[in-house]
């Protein structure tokens, strides 16, 4: 489900984005996808920037040689029937082996007033994207679920399945009906061996009855060719094809239940007779079905089941995934199937997804097979990770993954403090407050920048807590010491005794040395306002905050138009760079205006011959002044140069098109 039933950082990590990656080799590769640790509790799958995958709800899909996930993001708070969280927007993540994820960004900008309006309290929401490809038209075709006309659908296209997205002509379905009311909920889509296309589809105003209509030619509206399943108080749907038979794999009605069975029917063809009803799983693995998948291997297509392991609360942010193939009798019955840990496919094109780590870093405890908990409040709770630096150095980065629950009122308090053997922390190195607004729902690496001299063999830690009562921060955890003895530590009486966890590691990282090789260098923009404090020798000056002196850089340019700026720094030598950071102009009431909505990141050896590093879009404005983190593989460059394509105009004090930063730096 994605709808009600019956209403029934201080860097923000984020991961770096990047066009339509090239297709993997044609070989065979062996991956192992982990659903559970091995005491069955659920894990939390994360990308390759080291950020939760915030996509639910939604569809997989292999394009080219590469997996495409599709899904709900619930990262910016939203919850269901709750006025006054926004709508979060639709996110892609892509993988050359179904385990390390590259965020690729939204769909399409959900963060306007059109899709907020369309989508957030007290409208219903917006979930489920399903991608299809049109070879007639080589369009890729996405289908979303809504509550804020006839059909219940909003259909998209895109010459690429990373998106963006452009919205076509609203749908006309047989089944239509009042605007703003539940007309239809749950659907997905199915391109049969012929090209054509149907949408499977849930009627909520029959009681939540299973619909299939085949759609037109361009796979954007309905033709009114139809048949019911009479499958009532039913959702969830998924459609297959295998061995020239026909599969329907749905659930009962229930708005984020954590286990509902999984049905599945048979039909000779889509619109004909099908099968009653069997049941193949009866909880879903600890959740609701969500996606059938067809996943080519060395043995032949495994049909990769997925379910959403909903955790009942209004925003699920929070939760997980179940993916394992469904196994056949021989006369193509589903057989019914037990829930694993781990799941091994033997795909028969695909290739290692790598997170390509910055070469600055010095400790982790990885990403693999962390839980969640939530318990950083007001009251005395305090959580500490410890870390042995193994040089000598420049503490330059202290990355701690966490996350909010229930809407904090004050900000996460992260220090760096010294530690006895014991995990008993000492002095205070350094302290920095995160604002709430600067820390998600899903759990993402939130860091910050201590810039204090470590000694290699010394114990560190990082000691986070909050003064928020409402709601609470969350920690991730591993109880199976991925970082060498565990290394973290409690106080629940304000920070007079700490009880070591044994084993347990809070998911972390740091780094040690890094240059910003942006300082002072030499720098040019497409335009520049060289006044009130604004300059484009401001946006590599050090100054990481809007003051009326330094305010950053504005583009000054065709203003009442939206259209393309970019800003470049000399980096003084080639250098090896592999991230950008991009600090939002942060003066009182402007705190993320002008940031831009679509961007890439260029990098040049000569100034004149320009390689895309990276490609963002419909990147959401940030909520206060922490800096973006914008990753990228490894690239040898001089020049490195922010181009925005599709700029704001949304600052009420200044509605007008500008690029703004306060400071840029590269590393």
């Amino acid at each position: 489900m994605r709808r009600p039933a019956f209403i029934v950082t201080l860097l923000l990590f984020v991961a770096g984005l990047t066009g339509l990656a090239a297709a993997p080799a044609s070989a065979a590769y062996t991956t192992t996808i982990v659903n559970f640790d091995s005491a069955g509790n659920q894990v939390t799958r994360y990308d390759v920037a080291g950020n939760a995958v915030d996509a639910h709800d939604g569809d997989l899909a292999l394009f080219g040689g590469r997996y495409y996930l599709y899904g709900t993001s619930y990262d910016c708070g939203y919850a269901l029937s709750t006025t006054g969280t926004p709508f979060c927007g639709f996110k892609v993540y892509s993988s050359s082996d179904l385990q390390g994820w590259t965020d690729e960004g939204f769909l399409f900008d959900a963060a306007n007033a059109l899709w907020q309006g369309r989508c957030a309290p007290p409208r219903y929401g917006c979930y489920r994207p399903h991608v299809v490809f049109n070879a007639g038209t080589g369009q890729y075709v996405l289908w979303i679920n809504s509550y804020d006309n006839a059909s219940g659908y909003h259909v998209f296209t895109s010459a690429t399945p990373a998106g963006p997205f452009t919205e076509v002509a609203e749908p006309t379905i047989a089944l239509m009906g009042t605007p703003g009311s539940f007309v239809n909920g749950d659907h997905d889509l199915f391109v049969d061996d012929d090209g054509t296309a149907y949408l499977a589809y849930t009627d909520i105003r029959s009681g939540h009855d299973q619909v299939i209509e085949r759609l037109n030619a361009a796979y954007t509206s309905g033709t009114g060719s139809y048949i019911r399943l009479n499958s009532l108080h039913t959702e969830a749907p998924s459609m297959f094809k295998r061995d020239g038979v026909y599969y329907y794999v749905y659930g009962p009605t229930c708005a984020y239940c954590g286990g509902t069975q999984t049905w599945v029917k048979r039909a000779a063809s889509p619109l004909g007779s099908w099968s009653a009803p069997v049941s193949i799983n009866a909880n879903s693995c600890g959740g609701q079905p969500s996606l059938v998948a067809a996943i080519p291997t060395t043995t032949g297509t495994a049909w990769l089941y997925g379910s959403d392991l909903w955790n009942g609360q209004n925003n699920e942010a929070l939760a997980n995934f179940h993916w394992a193939p469904l196994t056949f009798a021989a006369n193509g019955d589903v057989q019914p199937f037990s829930c694993q840990n781990t799941v091994t496919l033997a795909l028969s094109t695909g290739s290692a997804s790598s997170a390509a780590p910055a070469a600055d870093r010095d400790q982790s405890g990885g990403s693999d097979r962390y839980r969640t908990w939530c318990d950083i409040r007001s009251g005395g709770l305090r959580r500490l990770q410890t870390f042995v630096a193994s040089r000598s150095g420049t503490l330059t980065g202290a990355s701690y993954t966490t996350f909010q629950m229930g809407g904090a009122n004050a900000g996460l308090q992260v220090s760096i403090v010294a530690v006895n053997a014991g995990l008993q922390p000492g002095a205070t190195l350094a302290t920095t407050t995160v604002p709430a607004s600067s820390v998600g729902w899903a759990p993402r690496n939130i860091t910050v920048a201590p810039n204090i001299a470590v000694t290699a063999g010394v114990r560190y830690g990082i000691l986070v807590q909050s003064a928020t009562t409402s709601g609470c921060y969350g920690l991730t955890y591993n109880d199976a010491a991925p970082y060498p003895g565990g290394g973290e530590a409690y106080s629940n009486d304000n920070g007079v005794t700490w009880n070591a966890e044994a084993n347990r590691t809070s998911k972390f990282e740091t780094t040690i040395g890094a240059t910003n090789t942006a300082s002072g260098g030499a720098r040019t923009a497409s335009s520049s306002a060289e006044f009130a404090g604004w300059g484009v020798a401001a946006v590599n000056d050090g100054a990481t905050t809007s003051t009326p002196t330094a305010m950053g850089w504005s583009s000054n340019n065709a203003l009442g138009a939206n259209h393309t700026e970019w800003v470049q720094v000399d980096l003084g030598a080639l250098r090896s760079v592999n991230r950008v950071l991009l600090y939002p102009r942060s003066d009182a009431g402007n705190a993320g205006q002008g940031f831009p909505v679509d961007f890439r990141v260029e990098v040049s050896s000569n100034g004149s011959t320009w390689s895309t590093a990276t490609v963002r879009t419909g990147y959401p404005a940030p909520a206060g002044a922490a800096p973006q983190r914008i990753g990228f593989g490894a690239q040898s460059a001089r020049y490195l140069r922010v181009t925005g394509t599709s700029l704001r105009n949304t600052n009420p004090n200044d509605p007008t098109y500008r690029m703004q930063f306060a400071e840029l730096e590269v590393y």
